[in-house]
C-alpha cells in the first residue's frame, strides 16, 4: 500500500514540475523496468528485440528530458491563487506579516514581465 501512495505522490510531483507531456514519458517506461525486473528475477535472457527497444527507450527518454533552451520571453498579466514562496516570479507586497509564512497561499497578480531563463515548454512557457 505504501509503495502505491508513494508512486501516485512521485507521479503528480512529476505532473507538477517535469509536465504532462514529460511525466507521460517517464511514467510509459515503467514497463520496460518491470521487464528488466523479470529478466533478473526469473534469469531469462534478454533477445535482441528487447536489447534494441532499451536503448531506443532510453534514447528517446534523455532527449525528451534534457530538452531545454533559454531565450527572452514574455509572461502576460495573470491574476490568480497558488502556493508560492517569494522568489523572481513571486514579487509582491503584503499588508503585515504573510499569515502561516512560506511557501503561503493567497490571491495574487503577476504583473508583466519579459525576462530570459533556461525552460523547456511547460504551461507557464508556451511556444508560438
Amino acid at each position: 500500500m505504501a509503495g502505491y501512495g508513494l508512486s501516485l505522490t512521485l507521479f503528480v510531483l512529476a505532473l507538477r514540475h517535469l509536465g504532462t507531456a514529460r511525466t507521460g514519458a517517464c511514467f510509459s517506461l515503467a514497463p520496460f523496468f518491470g521487464a528488466v525486473v523479470s529478466l533478473v528475477v526469473l534469469r531469462e535472457a534478454a533477445g535482441a528485440g528487447f536489447i534494441a527497444a532499451g536503448i531506443l527507450m532510453a534514447i528517446g527518454a534523455w532527449l525528451h528530458l534534457t530538452e531545454r533552451h533559454e531565450h527572452e520571453h514574455h509572461h502576460h498579466r495573470l491574476e490568480h491563487s497558488h502556493r508560492h514562496a517569494h522568489d523572481q516570479h513571486h514579487q509582491h507586497a503584503h499588508g503585515g506579516d504573510i499569515a502561516g509564512g512560506e511557501p503561503h497561499n493567497h490571491p495574487h497578480v503577476h504583473e508583466p514581465m519579459t525576462h530570459r531563463h533556461s525552460h523547456y515548454p511547460d504551461i507557464h512557457h508556451r511556444h508560438g
